[in-house]
């Protein structure tokens, strides 16, 4: 085995416990666990299932708020996971030890990213079983498969945006701030309630917004559209946002290194 082999094996294999390693810490965290997972499912079973005969746009409540927590769900996921972590470890030193180790500074960011997409994934799963057995709303398995996929790429920009968050602000501030971010984000989205039942300029904030976009995506995934935005300018926006967050996350990383 060549040496360049032996080092992207060597580097392979940093990134994989790294990301192991941060699952199973995320795992043991129950506040995390609960709020998580909690939260987006217990959102659903409030207002999806006691709704389920009411219709947005010809579609189903159930099968709009479905796909609509799963997005809320994962932004949940991505910020807390990353932003908080981050801030957390952050405040205590952690972050300084893992910098001195030989582990390279981009596998932090991958570790928490792919943590937070496995609870995505299981808050996702989760709503579809739900939906399915509780509101009758039926997905294909490509429906399903496409709405995963979409809810497992939104965690790599949210976690850019998470890593901004944990690397500038205070650790006992970051939850209330990451709030600040998470909670108007969600709402001017249309996550909560359709963004068509308010005035024309509370959707056109949501324009600006990455959680919008993805939404979008969402609910195209699914079998319907709330736009007629074509999804290639959802998705472009969406890879516009990740290089602009994952630029200011280094810019906030370099800068956080100097100081120290």
């Amino acid at each position: 085995m060549t040496a360049n082999a032996l080092t992207l094996r060597y580097s392979a294999n940093l990134y994989k416990t790294e990301a192991k390693y941060e699952v199973i810490k995320q795992i043991r965290n129950r506040i995390y666990c609960f709020s998580a997972i909690g939260f987006p499912i217990m959102f659903y079973l409030l207002f999806g299932i006691t709704n389920k005969a009411a219709t947005v746009n010809g579609v189903s409540f159930a099968k709009y708020l479905m796909a609509s927590y799963c997005v809320f769900g994962m932004l949940g996921a991505a910020l807390f996971g990353v932003g908080v972590n981050f801030a957390i470890e952050r405040g205590n030193g952690w972050l300084e030890v893992k910098q001195a180790s030989p582990m390279p500074p981009p596998a932090l960011l991958l570790a928490k990213t792919v943590s937070s997409a496995c609870f995505a994934l299981v808050v996702s799963i989760a709503l579809i079983t739900i939906g399915h057995f509780t509101a009758h709303v039926h997905l294909t398995a490509l429906e399903t498969i496409k709405l995963l996929g979409v809810v497992v790429v939104g965690a790599i920009p949210f976690g850019a945006l998470g890593l901004i968050f944990g690397l500038i602000a205070p650790a006992n501030a970051a939850p209330g701030l990451m709030n600040l971010i998470y909670l108007p984000m969600s709402f001017f989205s249309g996550l909560w309630v359709p963004l068509t039942i308010f005035p024309a300029w509370v959707g056109k904030i949501g324009l600006f917004l990455p959680s919008y976009h993805l939404a979008q995506l969402a609910f195209r995934a699914v079998g319907f559209s709330m736009d007629t935005i074509p999804s290639s300018t959802h998705w472009m926006a969406l890879a516009g946002y990740t290089f602009i967050f994952l630029g200011i996350g280094w810019i906030a990383f370099r800068r956080a290194n100097m100081k120290g």
